[in-house]
């Protein structure tokens, strides 16, 4: 990207590598994973993060090729994986040592890299935004999506009951497939009547929201007496201005930064080596809705901006 704007900024050019600084590695991508905030970097709603010309993309999985001084946990030929480290749409990729976390031979690379950012999300979601407790009932926007996909089956693996929410007739089927109890096909303005339906009036515990803005209010009247609103991501529009004193009492609203619980302290290590196992032992899976070659970084970048995709979309070096 040489300036902010529409998919036409994305170009595949030639360029010299980095050298790794200290604390650093340079990994060859094997594979990158997209997501819906890359958009939102190639529109420069992060621009105060970085500096043109850059290549967008965070998260990947792949081998190291160098290491720089003072890195000692991993060496060259390791298989590793990362959730944030800017430039993941590229060969090689220069990563912050302790980003990085070593992928189990076990697991393939384009499974690591569809769990990292979306897979900690999902994970952080439910144990540092919310805590889901076996029992309790959740609803979840865009439920076909990557981390919606990934958010249900956590639910279930954790005792929960879980109601996805899909804008499209055809998302059906992957979302109940993931083992959602409930599966809501309905507008993001328009779909309370139906929670509630589903939920005999009580409500749910808990509504995770990655989309905000028109479905605000009819999240907030699908929650029972003490639910809580868990925004993140990057959502599709600002929610509306409210006075808090017109709510229903005792909920609460929260916009959580759950890519910086998932890396605070030991989370990192911890919430993927969770990840792993769960996909080891099957309990988890992953949907790879489309692959893409890096050149064709535009089109995927199409794709996920028109809603209509599901699941996982990778780019292959």
């Amino acid at each position: 990207m040489r300036s902010y704007g529409g998919p036409d900024v994305l170009r595949l050019e030639e360029v010299e590598p980095s050298a790794p600084g200290r604390d650093e590695v340079l990994v060859d991508v094997v594979v990158a994973g997209v997501n819906f905030m890359d958009t939102g970097t190639r529109w420069g709603f992060t621009k105060a993060m970085h500096t043109l010309p850059m290549s967008p993309g965070v998260e990947g999985a792949g081998r190291v090729s160098a290491v720089g001084d003072g890195v000692t946990d991993v060496k060259v030929g390791d298989r590793v994986a990362w959730s944030f480290a800017w430039g993941s749409y590229a060969q090689q990729v220069i990563v912050p040592a302790a980003q990085l976390v070593p992928v189990p031979d076990d697991i393939d690379f384009e499974t690591a890299a569809s769990v990292m950012l979306q897979g900690l999300t999902a994970l952080s979601l439910v144990r540092d935004s919310h805590r889901l407790e076996a029992g309790q009932t959740a609803l979840i926007h865009a439920a076909a999506g990557g981390v919606g996909l990934l958010l249900t089956q956590i639910i279930k693996i954790l005792g929960g009951q879980a109601l996805g929410r899909v804008s499209r007739e055809e998302k059906f089927t992957v979302v109940k497939s993931a083992g959602a109890d409930v599966v809501i096909v309905a507008p993001a303005s328009k779909f309370g009547d139906e929670v509630l339906n589903a939920t005999d009036g009580r409500g749910v515990d808990v509504v995770y929201d990655g989309t905000g803005g028109e479905g605000f209010f009819d999240s907030i009247r699908s929650l029972n007496h003490y639910g809580a609103m868990v925004m993140f991501g990057l959502p599709a529009g600002p929610p509306p201005e409210i006075n808090v004193f017109t709510l229903p009492r005792n909920i609460r609203i929260t916009a959580p930064s759950v890519l910086q619980s998932a890396l605070e302290g030991d989370r990192l290590a911890r919430y993927s080596a969770q990840l792993f196992d769960w996909l080891r032992t099957g309990r988890l899976a992953v949907h790879v809705g489309r692959r893409y070659p890096l050149s064709d970084a535009a089109k995927a970048h199409i794709d996920i901006e028109s809603r209509r995709t599901t699941g996982k979309l990778l780019l292959i070096p």
